[in-house]
């Protein structure tokens, strides 16, 4: 076994003593003090700081002294605090390269670290801890006492580099150092994102707000060091509850983080020629990834905060518009801030009005309309062109009227007007929709719809959403005005397929028999739904008796009712859609796709069920069958011919003798789904029973 003296020299300790003469063991005996039981002590010494030199070994009683009042035995090797009492219960004084007295001063660490994860919130294992002598001893606990370390130290360096910079102002040399630092510390941060329950100590520390008080440092790198660990932690991947997220977002949007984003936002440069590295380009990547993430749907109210601030709008609308520096036409950070704009407008009406405030209506439809005639780039200028149709169907469609004075206003009118003595001079109460007219957006979608480049399908979905709702009758009329019959009728009577590529019209082949049965065939379909709706809208929104809505229903009765002929072809196929999906639901013992909680009552399993029931429907077409039948009980209503030629055809296609049964109950299911809380709902509800009473 390895000797006392070897050890306290491998310890570092120097010796200066030699090997003494073997000395009486009653005079050993009587140096060595006995413990108050009466056995020898099983600890360490306690040694004071002395300057003097350290002798290893046995030592002798003073001179003159009895040796009764003091301890004497082996001297210990030199304390770093002198204030342990070099306790080695479990027998590490034989250890690894480290004193006694280290030894001990880890374990009191370890044990206030352990005593610290059994409080609130336990201890999260992961990685490994290094102590100060560099050895690896065990799993790091990243607890609320690890954060709370963590915190401390990272506050330091924000202080240090602070003060640094305030001394040294102009010798950059003499931070430099400081700000490398707190960069690392900054992206150490990151291991939070894999630790979310850490999240509410997090933000109650104040370490949220400091990290997002750091996107106004003067070094850019720290502050897009500083985004990017933010879009980490607020990473819809994070597996974070709604609780921890919550307790995040509230601390940093408390702490400003959206008006320093888009300071950030502001002054980095994305010029290729000034940001030669891309570090600027990356800071503003990373800035957009924080507002998508904060517009999640666990925010609860980050989206609308983000759109109070007029600021990050208008750099949005002004980043989409910007030419590129180089000869690439759509950045990555280009298309990025165009999917933001819809991100913001999908999550929030109230945005979608502010963002019509700024003109962003006019602004997106001069975008948009360089696609007239050319098709975007594969990549991300297609993305691009997208978003853009993407973010207009949300400035004009029904959902952006969510002001209460817009909604007062339009209930007012509702009430006090009915359709058939509505006028032209009636103001509109959606913005939206009025921004959409005036900037001529009705007229740029059917010029897309006539040159059948990729910009007709989102033209066409962007019609929808412009005609849909209760204060879309301007819309309407502007269309019928600039046209829009014939080129919405046209397209109404092609087949799908040759809706999509109807620009290849003038490249002449042969059609086989398989081609023209395919062509003859209904176009059920995107294409096919979106024109249903709009036809639906304007025979519901144009007045009666107006030249508008004459020229409307001229278009279904003109050829010998084709356009009756290719509805009742439509109806077959979205009829036969959703019979199918019933007849699969009404299977005994069917087993259902939603499985409903084993404490649940009997009426929120029927609940479940005719949910289920719903979605299965819809997904097959039901929608668009009951928006189908609303068209076909227009022309019962409207026009005598019309009404004998969908009598017989529904005669001769279900062998009723009462053939406006289907329309009556397909009528009566979409009533009684309406919401009527709102407005619209409202007014649906009564076009509907007039025409029920019509049938």
């Amino acid at each position: 076994m390895t000797s006392i003296d070897e050890l306290f020299k491998k310890s570092g300790v120097p010796s200066k003593r030699k090997f003494e003469p073997v000395r009486d063991p009653n005079e050993i005996y009587k140096s060595v003090k006995l413990t108050p039981n009466g056995g020898s002590s099983s600890r360490l010494a306690r040694v004071d700081d002395d300057t003097g030199d350290i002798e290893a070994g046995p030592s002798l009683p003073p001179d003159g002294e009895d040796g009764d009042g003091d301890d004497y035995g082996p001297a210990a090797p030199p304390e770093d605090d002198g204030d342990g009492d070099g306790d080695d219960e479990e027998d590490r004084f034989f250890g690894g390269g480290i004193t006694r007295a280290e030894a001990s001063i880890l374990d009191y660490v370890e044990g206030r670290d352990q005593n610290a994860a059994d409080g609130p919130g336990g201890a999260i294992k992961g990685g490994r801890k290094q102590g100060e002598t560099g050895v690896t001893d065990g799993p790091e606990a990243f607890d609320a006492a690890w954060l709370r370390r963590t915190a401390l130290n990272f506050e330091k360096r924000i202080n240090r580099n602070a003060e640094l910079r305030a001394r040294y102002a102009s010798d950059p040399t003499r931070f430099i150092a400081s700000e490398a630092d707190l960069d690392a510390d900054i992206k150490a941060l990151s291991i939070l994102g894999e630790h979310p329950a850490l999240y509410p100590e997090f933000a109650r520390l104040g370490t949220a707000a400091s990290l997002v008080g750091l996107l106004a440092h003067d070094n850019t790198d720290i502050a897009i060091s500083a985004i990017e660990i933010l879009g980490e932690l607020t990473d819809e991947d994070v597996d974070a509850t709604d609780e921890q997220w919550t307790a995040l977002v509230d601390a940093l949007l408390d702490a400003d983080l959206v008006g320093l984003l888009v300071s950030n936002l502001a002054r980095l440069n994305e010029d290729p020629a000034v940001d030669t590295d891309g570090v600027d380009r990356n800071g503003v990547y990373y800035a957009l990834g924080i507002v998508e993430n904060l517009c999640s749907l666990r925010a609860t109210r980050a989206a609308d905060a983000l759109g109070r601030h007029a600021a990050l709008l208008q750099w949005l609308l002004q980043r989409v518009q910007r030419k590129e520096h180089d000869k690439e036409t759509v950045s990555q950070n280009k298309q990025y801030a165009a999917e933001t704009l819809v991100t913001l407008a999908y999550r929030s009406p109230a945005n979608c009005q502010r963002l019509v405030d700024l003109d962003a209506v006019d602004i997106l439809l001069q975008l948009v309309a360089a696609y007239r005639r050319r098709d975007p780039e594969r990549g991300n200028e297609e993305e691009y062109m997208a978003d853009l149709f993407e973010a207009l169907t949300y400035l004009v469609g029904e959902a952006a009227v969510d002001d209460d004075d817009a909604r007062a206003q339009a209930q007012a009118q509702a009430q006090a007007k009915s359709k058939a003595t509505a006028t032209s001079d009636d103001p509109p109460p959606h913005k939206g929709k009025a921004k959409f007219v005036e900037a001529e957006g009705v007229e740029l979608c059917l010029l897309m719809l006539k040159e059948g480049h990729k910009s007709r399908a989102p033209a066409l979905k962007l019609l929808d959403h412009a005609t849909s709702g209760l204060y879309a009758g301007d819309v309407c009329r502007t269309l019928v005005d600039a046209g829009g019959l014939k080129a919405t009728f046209t397209l109404f009577m092609k087949g799908e397929e040759d809706a999509k590529h109807s620009k290849n019209k003038n490249k002449k082949k042969s059609k086989s028999k398989k081609d023209t049965e395919k062509e003859s065939r209904p176009h059920a379909g995107p294409t096919a739904e979106h024109l249903l709706a709009i036809f639906s809208a304007m025979l519901r929104l144009l007045p009666a008796d107006t030249p508008e809505r004459i020229r409307l229903l001229a278009k279904f009765v003109e050829k010998d009712y084709e356009k009756v002929d290719q509805l009742l072809s439509l109806r077959a196929a979205y009829a036969t859609r959703v019979d199918a999906v019933d007849r699969a639901l009404a299977v005994p013992g069917r087993e259902p796709t939603y499985t409903a909680e084993a404490d649940a009552t009997e009426a929120e399993r029927r609940a479940l069920a005719d949910a289920e029931r719903l979605s299965l429907r819809l997904e097959a077409g039901l929608f668009t069958l009951q928006t189908l039948d609303i068209i076909l009980a227009w022309l019962v209503a409207e026009d005598d011919g019309a009404q004998e030629k969908i009598r017989s055809l529904l005669s001769a296609a279900g062998g009723k003798d009462d053939a406006f049964s289907v329309l009556r109950t397909s009528l009566q299911e979409r009533r009684d789904e309406l919401d009527l809380r709102t407005p619209e709902g409202k007014d649906l509800q009564e076009m509907l029973t007039a025409l029920l009473g019509c049938l």
